[in-house]
């Protein structure tokens, strides 16, 4: 159970902390599921599971309007059922399906979706971060008042591609907000290890951008920043680093036994930390629920998530042909 003393405090209404703990627990089950799948072997490659890290997804989508960006690297299965993509859809994509979002060949880091504004997974660390700008240069460029999220970890804040994308960002005072996931860990390297920067987020003091710390295991804390973050780029003012300070339970992916930590690091955390308890204390505490209806909110999402299963389990496999489709773009788009 999650210890926060500030746990009874929050003006967060009851209808908005529903939604966050249905939204993270959306998450975490879906993530369990699909390691158990991936376990299975119905899953191939390689897999992420962001279990740990649902209150930066969840916070940040709360902070976003219709029509706004998203763009991250290869842990984005919180990202896109955080964003209202389909949890059939995805499962549908993990296990290689037809189904799935990219037809079942993006697989676990490949996936996108127009309708959502989800521009991927990336698998190549780093490379999302000048895609995310180009994202937001060309709503600056169309004027349309939207922004751009931009997802990266600690390990990719030290690619050389980063510092390049900010200096641009600011440069033209792009509408995007940079958003450091640091879970403390990049593969098996602790922060620690990796870096002198007591803080990444101050590194865009380089280049003039304003930014901040967050508490990422506090889904209130991570909206309100988010929120800020949000009006600065729409009042035009460039774009904002957000270091959200967080942390992943499982190993950097499925054939990762995480052997640079402790059993009791972890377990701490769970146990003092987890964001998903927090909420679930805000509610309790707050007299908005009782522990019966926590259970029967699991109970429906765990029905969720065991009917994307199945729905991916039952959905045929792309055909050979289609190897040789999607390969090049045969017009452009036109803007609406």
């Amino acid at each position: 159970m999650a210890t926060r003393k500030a746990a009874a405090k929050s003006n967060t209404s009851k209808d908005d902390l529903l939604k966050f703990y249905r939204e993270m627990l959306l998450i975490r089950r879906f993530e369990e599921k699909a390691g158990q799948l991936y376990g299975m072997g119905l899953i191939g490659g390689f897999c992420h599971l962001y279990i740990g890290q649902e209150a930066v997804v969840v916070g940040l989508e709360a902070a976003a309007e219709e029509g706004d960006k998203r763009v991250t690297s290869y842990r984005d299965h919180g990202h896109m059922l955080a964003c209202g993509m389909d949890p059939k859809g995805v499962m549908a994509e993990l296990t290689g399906r037809e189904s799935g979002y990219s037809q079942g060949k993006g697989g676990s880091m490949h996936m996108f979706s127009k309708e959502r504004h989800f521009y991927g997974g990336h698998g190549i660390v780093g490379a999302q971060v000048p895609i995310g700008a180009g994202l937001a240069f060309a709503d600056k460029y169309l004027g349309n008042d939207r922004v751009t999220f931009t997802y990266f970890g600690d390990g990719a804040a030290n690619q050389g591609q980063v510092a390049e994308t900010y200096n641009m960002a600011q440069l033209w005072e792009l509408p995007v907000i940079f958003v450091i996931e640091n879970n403390q860990y990049a593969m098996g390297t602790s922060v620690k290890r990796a870096t002198k920067s007591p803080d990444f987020w101050e590194r865009g003091a380089a280049y003039g951008i304003p930014g901040e710390a967050v508490d990422g295991m506090d889904v209130l804390a991570v909206k309100a920043a988010g929120e800020k973050a949000v009006a600065h780029c729409r009042a035009g003012k460039g774009p904002y680093i957000l270091e959200i300070k967080t942390y992943r339970y499982r190993g950097h992916s499925m054939s990762d036994p995480a052997k640079y930590r402790t059993r009791e690091e972890v377990q701490k955390m769970r146990e003092e930390r987890d964001a998903i308890e927090h909420v679930r204390d805000l509610l309790i505490q707050g007299k908005h629920v009782s522990e019966d209806d926590l259970k029967a909110i699991d109970k429906e999402i765990k029905e969720v998530v065991n009917e994307a299963a199945e729905f991916a389990k039952e959905s045929p496999e792309p055909a050979l042909d289609a190897l040789w489709t999607d390969i090049y773009a045969t017009e452009v788009p036109q803007q609406a």
